[in-house]
């Protein structure tokens, strides 16, 4: 018997924001692997804990500088996800 195409979709927005995030995390690190994916499934976190902004620590990031941050805001934000670092 085969699954509904949005099952697996269901699955992955029951996802809470720092599971997400930690997906964000380990995808980046495995070469951007399923990022697309994470991303959607980080947006729709943030949607249900209702804020606008994903925050990441960025001593976690693969390429800790400031044109790899620059990176990472723009293609996030190309998804619909603002992002921002702490400090």
């Amino acid at each position: 018997m085969r699954r509904p195409i949005n099952q697996k979709e269901d699955t992955v927005s029951e996802l809470t924001l720092a599971e997400a995030t930690e997906n964000i995390y380990a995808s980046l690190r495995a070469d951007n692997a399923e990022l697309d994916a994470h991303i959607a499934a980080l947006k729709a976190a943030l949607a249900r804990e209702g804020k606008k902004q994903a925050v990441f620590d960025p001593t976690r990031l693969v390429q800790n500088n400031r044109a790899g941050r620059k990176l990472m805001q723009a293609y996030f934000r190309q998804r619909g996800v603002s992002v921002s670092f702490s400090e």
